[in-house]
């Protein structure tokens, strides 16, 4: 009886609350994490362009078509974390954000299978080839945080750059993920060379057995990020 007085009270008397949290804390930017990608289903299919199993959104404000995402920060003080963007399929406006939406998912594929970006044997093309977008639906891949100001003029963090194995911390970054699925696959093969890539068909399937070793090669340029 007593603790229902309590909670009637709380109810009724504030005065004891917490005080409110201020704004959101950001995540730092320059921060690099393993993150998860996955996609929230918008129902928009277009077997002509290969937009099939529902995964596209399409904006019925704008015409544009887009994949809604969220990344959810695996490894480092962050952890758990999730950050919310959209990777750009189309716009009327013209080809541009598309084009920034391919460059996106073809460093993505690269990162999630180790594959070097320079790499052009058959082996790494296959292996930046998807059946569906639900290939990249749990993608993990390592990837540096940004912030920049929204619509409304809001901050707001967003994957800056998608490291791929051509970049230094790559190695460091996918260790991570080694050890958080309990260390299999740390044996160290050819540097790591694209022989172990993941074909689509496996697209999805945990890569053990994958050497993280970053190859000598240019580091490029940030992959343009489809706001």
């Amino acid at each position: 009886m007593n603790n229902d007085n309590h909670h009637q009270a709380a109810w009724s008397d504030f005065n004891n609350a917490d005080a409110q949290q201020g704004e959101f804390n950001l995540i730092p930017k320059g921060t690099q994490a393993l993150v998860r990608m996955a996609i929230k289903p918008g129902g928009h299919d277009d077997a002509s362009k290969g937009w099939t199993g529902g995964y596209a959104t399409a904006s019925d404000e704008t015409g544009a078509v887009f994949l809604s995402c969220e990344f959810v920060l695996l490894t480092g003080p962050f952890a758990k974390r999730k950050i919310w963007s959209n990777v750009g399929l189309h716009s009327n406006k013209g080809p541009t954000w598309a084009q920034m939406g391919r460059s996106f998912i073809k460093a993505v594929l690269n990162s999630s299978r180790n594959i070097h970006p320079d790499d052009n044997s058959p082996e790494a093309q296959r292996a930046r080839q998807i059946r569906s977008f639900g290939d990249l639906d749990g993608a993990e891949f390592a990837a540096r945080i940004g912030i920049e100001k929204d619509g409304q003029g809001e901050y707001r963090n967003i994957i800056r750059l998608v490291i791929e194995p051509d970049h230094k911390e790559y190695a460091d970054l996918m260790q991570a993920k080694l050890q958080r699925d309990g260390g299999t696959g740390g044996g160290h093969g050819s540097g790591g060379a694209p022989a172990t890539a993941v074909p689509p068909t496996a697209a999805q399937a945990p890569q053990s057995g994958v050497s993280y070793t970053p190859r000598p090669g240019n580091v490029q340029g940030r992959p343009a990020w489809a706001q």
